[in-house]
């Protein structure tokens, strides 16, 4: 009871007194820099008192024993002692004693140890727990590559690193360093394997590695159309017991036997693929039964065909094989399993989401950004892409059996879209109808497409929007432009973002010639849609037509841009070069249309036709010898060929151009006359009198023929000179009195009118004058204005034409006619048309304006 401590009652108990006290002993931050106890560690700590054992019947009994820490017991031989117990000395039965040195560490004495701390720092050692003075880890061990199972990893990496160019190459498209690829994987496989005989290491052939190089090697084989090489290498795989699952590899041989219309092997390893899959891949067999029924369609047993397809829409349907089936349903003429067919078809469920989750709510902000983020994600794009074809499949189909199911094309096709309105695709009611009058427009049946088309006038704007823009283009192509331009309006009233509407709108206001308000509804369909083709040509040839040629230029760059291989836009853009004085890229534009439309007889005659203007006339007779060769009935180009032979002094093969151009014009009295003066050149003067007799029986009022026959039949010294003579100045006679009746009825008709300007005072009205030609307005052949229109061009309409650009029509050819052979008499001045410098011929010479404008 002394030692008991009894607290006053007074006092009250605090259960946490003293928690918080520190006590400096306990301490052991800074124990390394307590110099008494770092001297304490080094002299006494861990000393124990020697040890007397000796080692039982041996001669060193009385020899003394180091202890734990590798001193020895004696002080005096302490130097001694430290270097000879180096080595723990173990007991009779061979194990170590207690506290032995291993590793350069002591073991502790105690089973109690503080962390971090050792008996090794004692001897003049710094404190260092983490072991952070040692320095950097010491260089791994490399590798010795000379090994055989070294060689063998290495040459193992490289066949998978060939394999896998190949199959990068392949996805490149550059099929041929894929195959080359292969191959080379095949050679070091091949190496791989006589390596591991070599080191009796067979047993570890890495089987998975060869199927892959053999698999890869038959794929590159058969997209390089190698088939033979292809299927080879497929036996070598499938023959190989040790491969698993190599059975199905049947379906490649079978579709190479397809590509090479072998049906017959194509069904049997087909079926042999059939065989070799268990009933658990479902998916597999489906398709493998799906290509087994296209096989039978190609080869025509639509029965067979039809059994594989009924088993899939039983088991899975899916749309193609819907559509495949109703197409051998057609080609036997099954009505009724039409039907049954289209119902199956319109009811095989996609397996997408309904649109409107993409539709974002206003509230949530954060569901926004998602939905914002999946809206056009690929998943998104591989929903729209499979209704979108689900859709074509069910359009094409309606409007294959419409015609067959029913009487008339009409009643199938309003059954066809009875179904759909009760089926998931309800949308594509009003396409089928659209669709109805596009068929009575191939029918030409136009007035039930016209009425088939208004009736969308009282449905939704979507729907009235595309008939409306069907009618404005069948009434712009009937030349009807009050109706089209009526319906254009009615388009886009009911959808204002209706780039078609807008470029139809434009074309009327085309017609009109207000180009700048047509041009307006061209700009507004390309901000709506800046894919929009017809609007950006059509702008291009409005800003043409307003004379500013450079953007017109910018507008044809562009779409030459999105469409590379248009010969409309490739033509424009040369004929706009041409405008802006600029031949050589006019050239340059017309060869790259060239190698588009390789035989357009009028882009080779144009191409002739700028080289001649650079003069180079080797070219363009090229040219034009290649236009004559594609399309022998231009005579324009007919024209400049007979000149070019005439010009260099080949008189004979001139005549067959121009005897072309006779057949082509027979009352053109021109190209008659320049074949006989081909004769007359060549020296035939007997066949150029025949010539001339046969012209002048033709047209007898033909003045050059009388004098050319005068002068033959006097240089030949034959009777009939006179005869021709005297009818040269009866025509001659009479010529010159109907130039005299029409000289005196224009200055009487000129007379008339002063009088009656005089009469009306200061008022005086314009008198209307016939436009003049280009030749007429003195014009030379250099002329951009007349060659800018020289092929005119079309507005294209929705939708979309393919139809070339159209040529000029061509140019009527003055039927007066000088011989630059004959010798320079008076020309006669004839009413229909002034002649001009250009029209003149040299004397033994024909210049190059004998070509027209």
């Amino acid at each position: 009871m002394e030692n008991v401590h009894l607290v006053p009652e007074e006092e009250e108990d605090d259960l946490y007194t003293g928690y918080n006290d520190y006590n400096p002993t306990f301490d052991s931050e800074d124990l390394h820099n307590d110099v008494g106890f770092q001297q304490a560690v080094r002299t006494s700590h861990g000393r124990r008192p020697p040890m007397t054992a000796k080692y039982p019947g041996t001669a060193i009994g009385g020899r003394p024993i180091g202890t734990a820490y590798g001193e020895d017991s004696c002080q005096g031989r302490k130097g001694e002692g430290l270097q000879e117990s180096r080595m723990p000395v173990g007991t009779a039965m061979g194990r170590p004693m207690t506290g032995a040195v291993q590793d350069g560490a002591a073991r502790p004495m105690t089973a109690v140890r503080a962390a971090g701390y050792s008996s090794s720092i004692a001897r003049g050692s710094v404190f260092d727990p983490l072991g952070q003075s040692k320095g950097p880890a010491p260089p791994l061990e490399t590798k010795n590559e000379d090994t055989p199972e070294e060689k063998i990893k290495i040459l193992e990496k490289k066949v998978n690193d060939l394999i896998e160019e190949s199959c990068l190459a392949h996805a490149r498209g550059d099929l041929q360093l894929s195959l080359e690829k292969a191959k080379e994987a095949g050679r070091k496989e091949r190496a791989l394997v006589r390596q591991r005989e070599q080191t009796g290491t067979a047993d570890h052939i890495n089987l998975d590695l060869t199927y892959s190089v053999l698999f890869n090697l038959a794929n590159q084989y058969a997209s390089n159309d190698m088939y033979t090489e292809a299927l080879n290498t497929y036996q070598v795989i499938v023959k190989n017991k040790m491969f698993s699952n190599a059975g199905r590899l049947k379906v490649n041989m079978a579709n190479i036997y397809f590509k090479q219309k072998n049906y017959t092997k194509a069904i049997k390893f087909y079926r042999m693929a059939l065989d070799q899959i268990s009933n658990a891949h479902n998916t597999m067999r489906i398709k493998i039964m799906q290509n087994i029924g296209v096989v039978f369609i190609h080869m025509g047993q639509y029965s067979d065909a039809i059994t594989s397809f009924e088993y899939i829409m039983s088991e899975s349907p899916n749309i193609k094989t819907g559509f495949n089936l109703i197409l051998c349903y057609y080609a036997i003429g099954d009505r009724e399993r039409m039907k049954k067919a289209f119902q199956k078809l319109i009811c095989v469920p996609l397996g997408i989401d309904d649109d409107d989750k993409y539709i974002p709510p206003n509230d949530d902000p954060h569901a926004n950004m998602v939905i914002e983020a999946i809206k056009n994600d690929k998943l998104h794009q591989m929903e729209r892409e499979r209704k979108a074809l689900a859709e074509k499949y069910i359009m094409t189909s309606a409007k294959l059996i419409a015609p067959a199911i029913e009487s008339s094309f009409a009643a199938g096709f309003d059954w066809c879209v009875d179904m759909v309105k009760g089926s998931q695709y309800v949308e594509l009611a009003n396409d089928l109808e659209i669709n109805k009058a596009i068929t009575y427009l191939r029918q030409r049946d136009f007035k039930q497409a016209v009425e088939t088309l208004k009736m969308f006038e009282k449905k939704d704007s979507r729907v009235k929007s595309a008939a409306a823009t069907n009618l404005s283009f069948l009434y712009f192509l009937e030349k009807d432009f009050d109706q089209a331009d009526r319906y254009a309006e009615l388009a886009m009233s009911a959808d204002r973002y209706n780039p078609a509407a807008l470029v139809n709108k434009g074309n009327t206001e085309f017609v009109k010639e207000d180009y700048e308000k047509a041009a307006e509804f061209y700009k507004e369909a390309l901000r709506n849609d800046s894919s929009c083709t017809e609007a950006l040509y059509n702008l291009g040839l409005t800003y043409k037509r307003l004379g500013r040629l450079e953007e017109a230029l910018d507008c044809f760059l562009k779409l030459h841009a999105i469409l590379r291989n248009s010969a409309q836009v490739m033509y424009q853009l040369a004929n706009l070069y041409e405008m802006l004085e600029d031949p050589h890229q006019a050239i340059e534009w017309l060869m790259q249309l060239t190698s588009v439309t390789p035989t357009d007889a009028q882009v080779l005659a144009k191409l002739g036709d700028l080289y001649d203007n650079e003069g180079d006339k080797s070219q363009a007779f090229q040219y034009y010898y290649e236009s004559y060769r594609y399309f022998p009935s231009n005579i324009s180009v007919i024209e400049w060929l007979g000149a070019y032979y005439i010009d260099t002094q080949f008189c004979e093969k001139a005549i067959q151009y121009f005897e072309r151009a006779t057949l082509i014009q027979p009352t053109q009295v021109k190209w008659q006359l320049m074949v006989a003066s081909c004769y007359r050149r060549s020296g035939n003067y007997q066949k150029a009198l025949e010539t001339y007799k046969d012209i002048h029986r033709k047209f007898p009022e033909n003045v050059e023929c009388l004098r050319f026959l005068v002068r033959l039949c006097t240089d030949m010294g034959l009777k009939e000179v006179q005869d021709y003579a005297t009818k040269l100045k009866k025509v001659e006679k009479m010529k010159e009195i109907r130039e005299q009746r029409v000289r005196s009825g224009r200055d009487s008709s000129a007379r008339s009118r002063r009088e009656g300007s005089a009469g009306s005072g200061s008022s005086s009205s314009p008198i209307n004058t016939p436009p003049l030609r280009a030749s007429d307005s003195g014009q030379s052949n250099h002329g951009t204005s007349a060659k800018g229109e020289r092929l005119s061009v079309k507005l294209k309409t929705l939708p979309g034409s393919n139809e070339p650009y159209e040529a000029s029509t061509q140019q009527e050819i003055d039927a007066s006619y000088v011989d630059p052979l004959g010798p320079q008499m008076q020309r006669p001045k004839t009413a229909a048309r002034k002649r001009t410098e250009e029209d003149e011929f040299a004397d033994e010479e024909l210049g190059d304006d004998l070509l027209p404008e």
